[in-house]
């Protein structure tokens, strides 16, 4: 499958009601609508969305879809904040009829996947808020092709120039 990691679009930085609560703010739901647009440009829109259950996250996958014209996202709680590699893969197995899945979900979650996925540690792969990135992997196995990690600032003035 082609493993697609959206990181959840710039948020507020606080909330009343705490930290799941946190929504996203302008820029964040034009990063979500952007990813969305630039995949399906590519014709690499997902044909599954998955989330986290944190509004941040919800709200970002939300975006995409529509920006990349699918339907809309599905909740899994394992995608909050935490979630380890393992039990990432592990979940993601039950997903292998599909060609294409998007996860969306949170830092530093995402870049210990794509590390784990390719055998990178440290700080060698970094997620910004709003960024994009594919992996080739067959889940449960651990091991990956990175295909593509786009940072929102490319993501930014890619569509800018349209």
């Amino acid at each position: 499958m082609e493993l697609i990691l959206l990181r959840h679009g710039k948020a507020e930085d606080s909330h009343p009601q705490g930290d799941g609560a946190r929504a996203l703010v302008d820029k964040g739901r034009k990063q979500a609508r952007r990813a969305g647009r630039i995949l399906k440009a590519a014709d690499g829109a997902p044909e599954i969305v998955l989330t986290s259950p944190l509004q941040r996250a919800v709200q970002t996958a939300e975006e995409f879809c529509h920006g990349a014209g699918i339907p809309g996202p599905v909740l899994q709680g394992w995608l909050a904040c935490g979630c380890m590699p393992e039990t990432a893969l592990a979940e993601l197995a039950a997903f292998h009829d599909f060609k294409r899945v998007a996860i969306v979900g949170h830092e530093p979650d995402f870049s210990r996947i794509i590390q784990w996925c390719l055998g990178a540690y440290g700080t060698a792969i970094e997620m910004k808020k709003g960024a994009l990135a594919g992996i080739r992997i067959n889940p449960p196995s651990r091991f990956g092709t990175l295909l593509y990690l786009v940072p929102p600032k490319l993501n930014d003035k890619e569509t800018e120039q349209r």
